[in-house]
């Protein structure tokens, strides 16, 4: 079963895509602030537009991606848990397609899965 999908836009989106999403998506779920942008690097390295975010809006999880590499990690110096899903798409350098699944209970995210598969070449 599918929920609600969020999503935002990256660097290479057009205008369709860049008019339906949002660059930053800031939400609430159970009882974790989420924070979701594509270029926002990652603990220790985070942009400047992720990071000043993040210093305004202190969420408990952060997701980004960009690098088409797949990264879970605690930041201690901002309390949160960053996910990079890595890359699902048919595009780009990566050579694995990789999507991650966890659960939200409360402010508790568990039960991290990854999905990794060989991409497919592009038509």
């Amino acid at each position: 079963e599918f929920l609600p999908t969020r999503a935002v836009y990256g660097n290479i989106d057009g205008a369709d895509i860049r008019g339906r999403y949002p660059e930053i998506d800031l939400f609430k779920i159970e009882d974790i602030t989420a924070m979701m942008i594509h270029i926002g690097g990652y603990p220790g390295k985070y942009s400047s537009k992720a990071r000043s975010e993040i210093m305004e809006n202190r969420p408990g999880l952060f997701i980004s991606g960009h690098s088409h590499i797949l990264k879970v990690m605690h930041d201690k110096k901002y309390n949160l848990l960053h996910i990079n899903p890595g890359a699902a798409g048919r595009f780009g350098s990566h050579p694995m397609i990789t999507m991650v699944r966890f659960i939200i209970d409360g402010e508790r995210v568990s039960d991290l899965e990854v999905f990794e598969a060989a991409r497919s070449q592009p038509v």
